[in-house]
């Protein structure tokens, strides 16, 4: 019925495309494009014997728009699932155009070199204006809308878990669980334990720029920032208990203020242990977090990118690790002109996620809503042209689709809130 070209072969992308090959009579043909071919193939070649879809592969240079457009005219996918770096979703927006193809993606645009000058720029202007700094934005991708619109097409922004579930979960609580939302809470908890001193669960790069990162929420509709991990609440979570959260900056927290603008308050907040926030800032004041530069014996290093080399592949880690993820938004409002509250929530195993894919509960929880948010896309459920986030489109049948294929959700009508 539909061929999916799928850009990436990490950890995100092999749960993404792991649960594609479940749901062949949609996902009748896949290619998987990557900058290294054999891991491609490898996947490739674990995967046939288990499913009727027809996989091949392909190499590609997610940088370099000419190569990608070269590649979508050749297979002419009816989609192009983006599941690389942040740092390529605007030359793979540029081929989806030149090509006529609808796109989607897991995480919005930002740079890999944040010292250019022209980016940087551009960059101050909007912290100045806007009244947020971290460097990941939606700006960039939003200004395709009119583009994709006039090509009749659609792209598909951070159709992860958060962002993207969690965008759901706001827009089934507008629809079926209140007349008016007051105020978001966004939890990210990861029970799991790997066993290491210190390492990522997604890319290093991304996943350390974020964290250490000033935090920032959405108050009647206005940007406050705050220094990084400056506010920590401790929340029990189910199925994992206990832990200790930092409020960050989170990409959802823009969308959601844009097409939620009456809501008075959006916060999200990550749990994060001791051990590795004492690595984290250690490894920043000695400047290993650094995007900038530097000479050492005549090579020029970016040191996050030396110290990303140096840490466990986070691909690698779904063996070892144990435990719970806890993922979900707690709302405040009304309905029927009563306070109401609302927790909508999705536990995850990571042992469970391991046995069914070979990964972890972070790609998986991340992967599944993309595979998911691409079914909505093939079938029709979520067409119309322009650039749009998930919360933009009807969360049922996307819940329905994730209850269905490993993300179920839970419901908590009396939950404890976040002071």
């Amino acid at each position: 019925m539909s061929k999916v070209l799928v850009i990436g072969c990490g950890g995100v992308a092999s749960v993404a495309i792991h649960k594609c090959c479940q749901v062949s009579d949609v996902f009748t043909e896949l290619c998987i494009a990557s900058r290294t071919k054999s891991k491609c193939d490898a996947l490739a070649e674990k995967l046939a014997p288990t499913t009727k879809t027809k996989i091949t592969t392909a190499q590609v240079d997610a940088d370099d728009v000419d190569q990608l457009i070269a590649l979508i005219k050749s297979y002419q996918p009816d989609l192009v699932m983006n599941i690389a770096l942040p740092y390529q979703d605007l030359t793979i927006m540029d081929a989806c155009l030149a090509c006529g193809v609808n796109y989607m993606d897991t995480a919005n645009y930002e740079p890999e070199n944040t010292d250019d000058p022209e980016w940087r720029a551009i960059y101050e202007k909007r912290c100045k204006e806007a009244g947020f700094s971290a460097y990941f934005d939606y700006s960039w991708q939003w200004a395709y809308k009119k583009k994709f619109a006039d090509a009749g097409l659609t792209a598909l922004l951070g159709c992860g878990f958060d962002p993207g579930v969690t965008q759901a979960y706001c827009a089934y609580a507008a629809k079926h669980e209140f007349d008016t939302i007051d105020t978001i809470d966004i939890l990210d908890c990861n029970g799991g334990d790997h066993g290491y001193a210190f390492a990522t669960n997604f890319n290093p790069e991304i996943n350390l720029r974020e964290v250490s990162a000033p935090g920032s929420y959405m108050e009647n509709g206005r940007w406050v920032e705050i220094p990084a991990m400056s506010i920590k609440r401790e929340y029990d979570f189910d199925q994992v208990g206990k832990k200790d959260m930092y409020l960050l900056h989170h990409e959802e927290i823009e969308s959601l203020g844009k097409n939620f603008p009456d809501v008075k308050r959006i916060r999200f907040f990550m749990t994060f242990g001791q051990s590795y926030l004492d690595h984290m800032r250690c490894l920043e004041d000695v400047g290993m977090l650094s995007t900038t530069p530097i000479n050492y014996n005549g090579q020029e290093i970016v040191p996050i990118q030396f110290l990303k080399a140096l840490l466990p592949d986070p691909a690698s880690l779904g063996p070892r690790t144990k435990g719970k993820t806890n993922i979900g938004c707690i709302f405040t409002g009304t309905k029927d002109g009563q306070p109401k509250t609302y927790y909508i929530y999705n536990v995850c195993d990571h042992q469970e996620c391991y046995r069914e894919v070979g990964s972890q509960a972070i790609s998986y929880t991340t992967g599944v809503p993309a595979m998911c948010g691409a079914l909505m896309m093939l079938t029709g459920q979520w067409n119309k042209p322009g650039v749009y986030t998930v919360e933009e489109f009807d969360p049922d049948p996307f819940l329905d689709a994730l209850d269905k294929y490993g993300l179920p959700r839970s419901e908590n009508r009396a939950p404890a809130l976040v002071d």
